[in-house]
């Protein structure tokens, strides 16, 4: 599941002349759609799910307000949540994925011939039943054999798991408030780095390097730290709908460098993808200087 903006967000607006808007007060900025119409809207347990139309970027998700997904550029948080973690490990089998309820970081991690199988845990089940109701492209996976889908919650979940039957585990989650909070804090990281096997990998969203890069983005490497991974790596990318247009995700790994990664196997890959690429992974592990600056002295 993307993450839906409740940290930075102050209020939702649907104009008179049918645009969106998502105001983030505390960074100062705005990001808004052009509406064509609103095509449902269903109160679950947890959230509030609308599914509008667009004008230029598609469809549009969003959760209590918050922007989830667009049809135009989700391949870029997908392709980045998956890709560069599976290409890393040494050889990626047993994958899984908390949170990630629109199934296209699900479909991504499936295109990898290594996985054997993967699990995905979400808390609520209607934002799959959307997601294969408006983004089918992303749900096309749903029905592998290797697929698993559990909807209940993620983090009571890890707890429960044996140690060490883990390849790579991915927090495709939401801000790090509410629900979510305890998936950025060490104790969370203490049961993943248990349940994950020698040279396993977990990546978890991170956020805005812009805005978020030494707080969110530096604590989460400190508590990864401190759970006992022994290496952490933040790669970052485009992404229009988030706050500042850009926005990242954090690796950690248990006896394994992360910044090396199966060159041969990503140039050659047997898939096509949008914007995952040989180079744009390298490209993703340079840290611009403020970045790096602001991660100094972790170890």
């Amino acid at each position: 599941m993307a993450p839906f903006h409740v940290y930075p967000i102050l209020e939702t607006v649907m104009t008179e002349s049918k645009w969106f808007f998502e105001h983030f007060d505390s960074a100062g900025t705005a990001f808004g759609l052009r509406l064509k119409r609103k095509l449902e809207e269903v109160h679950t347990t947890y959230q509030h799910i609308e599914m509008w139309e667009t004008d230029t970027f598609g469809y549009l998700m969003t959760i209590d307000g918050c922007t989830m997904l667009s049809s135009r550029d989700n391949f870029l948080y997908h392709e980045m949540m998956s890709h560069p973690a599976l290409f890393t490990h040494a050889a990626p089998k047993d994958v899984v994925i908390i949170g990630g309820g629109d199934c296209g970081t699900l479909r991504e991690v499936l295109r990898h011939d290594s996985v054997e199988h993967a699990t995905q845990i979400d808390i609520d089940e209607m934002v799959t039943r959307m997601s294969e109701k408006y983004f089918p492209e992303l749900c096309e996976s749903n029905s592998d054999p290797r697929a698993r889908l559990l909807f209940e919650d993620g983090v009571k979940w890890i707890k429960e798991q044996p140690d060490q039957s883990v390849d790579v585990l991915i927090v495709d989650s939401t801000d790090p408030v509410g629900p979510a909070e305890g998936l950025f804090k060490a104790d969370f990281f203490r049961h993943c780095h248990r349940i994950l096997r020698d040279g396993g990998i977990i990546v978890q969203q991170s956020e805005s390097p812009l805005l978020h890069s030494d707080t969110i983005i530096r604590e989460l490497h400190i508590n990864m730290r401190d759970a006992g991974f022994d290496a952490t790596q933040t790669l970052h990318f485009p992404q229009p709908v988030y706050p500042s247009g850009w926005w990242s995700c954090t690796m950690a790994g248990k006896n394994v460098n992360l910044e090396k990664f199966r060159e041969t196997d990503a140039r050659n890959k047997a898939f096509s993808t949008r914007y995952y690429a040989c180079d744009i992974h390298h490209g993703a592990l340079s840290l611009p200087p403020f970045l790096a600056q602001a991660l100094e002295g972790i170890s």
